[in-house]
């Protein structure tokens, strides 16, 4: 069993709390009944050792399902055909909400054109791709990637979503606003929870700011000279009270940021080794004429990325976001 049992117990807790104070507060049907002889079901099989375990086969429960609801019973193989087909149409709604939460492809605003990728391992993904122009005229550009697979993964990058859309239109400076959104994301979510994060700030100048939550590197393409921006702080989330610095830059005409998520540079071939963030540079510095078009240059990486992995299968989420200087 590979959930941490401790946060789940004290998500589990704060339910009843909150559905004791619900009954207290008039709630006397017989749902309010039913949900709390569920959850203390779930701290029962706590105590006892067999929470998690498949009340019919006794085998382990997917951890992202029960992440996603803890009080999950039964492995999807000792599901009803009702509750399987009724799973389905939950994880059809999920990708399409996802989808419609991408940004407009093809991207322009003002002198800035983007293009990505966003490709799910599964029906639905838990990374986070996003491109928000401000009132004030500034654009934001942000990849990330929340811990864990599956539908709980997913939930959380809706939340991620959501929570930046609306510290954006604050217009705080960047390491505040970063600061801000880890403590939000925090205090919300579970302790097993984090996400590794970087968020841009492009104005029309050229100037460039960018903060790195512990996330993969990105790149500066600028002719044939590749930069990595390290990485500047902890995971967005994993504590409460984080501080973030940014990095400035000074983008020119055909300048290129590239960010991407682990499941670009962890892809493997057949042989078992990595892309890895050298095959990344090596592929910007070769880029040629392609650096003028973003659309063109994302459809290089991709080729490259599947050259290199030679049919073998992914197994984690793919993001990939160019974001060009276009004058």
């Amino acid at each position: 069993m590979t959930v941490n049992t401790l946060p789940v117990r004290e998500a589990l807790l704060d339910r009843r709390q909150k559905l004791d104070a619900a009954m207290a507060a008039g709630g006397t049907d017989a749902t309010f009944n039913r949900l709390i002889a569920d959850v203390d079901t779930a701290l029962a099989r706590l105590e006892n050792g067999s929470y998690g375990l498949c009340e019919t086969c006794h085998d382990p429960i997917e951890p992202d399902r029960l992440l996603a609801d803890p009080l999950t019973r039964f492995c999807l193989d000792h599901l009803t055909p009702q509750e399987q087909g009724a799973l389905q149409r939950d994880l059809d709604l999920a990708a399409r909400i996802q989808h419609e939460l991408l940004p407009p492809s093809p991207f322009r605003a003002g002198c800035w054109e983007a293009a990505y990728a966003y490709q799910a391992v599964g029906p639905v993904s838990g990374d986070y791709c996003d491109l928000i122009s401000a009132a004030n005229g500034d654009l934001h550009f942000i990849v990330g990637d929340v811990s864990g697979k599956g539908i709980a993964a997913a939930m959380l990058m809706t939340h991620l979503h959501a929570m930046f859309r609306t510290l954006i239109s604050l217009e705080l400076p960047l390491p505040d606003m970063m600061e801000r959104a880890s403590r939000l994301f925090c205090e919300s979510t579970l302790p097993t929870h984090y996400a590794t994060l970087v968020c841009g700030r492009a104005r029309a100048s050229g100037d460039v700011e960018v903060c790195n939550a512990g996330h993969v590197p990105p790149l500066v393409v600028s002719g044939g000279d590749v930069k990595i921006i390290a990485s500047g702080g902890l995971p967005l989330g994993m504590f409460c009270d984080e501080q973030f610095s940014t990095t400035r830059l000074q983008l020119s005409s055909n300048d290129v940021i590239v960010l991407c998520t682990d499941g670009v540079t962890d892809a493997e071939n057949p042989a078992g080794a990595d892309y890895g963030h050298g095959r990344m540079v090596e592929q910007m510095q070769t880029a040629g004429d392609r650096r003028h078009d973003a659309d063109a240059l994302l459809a290089g990486c991709l080729a490259d990325l599947r050259h290199f992995q030679a049919g073998a299968s992914q197994v984690d989420d793919v993001t990939l976001l160019l974001l060009r200087r276009s004058a």
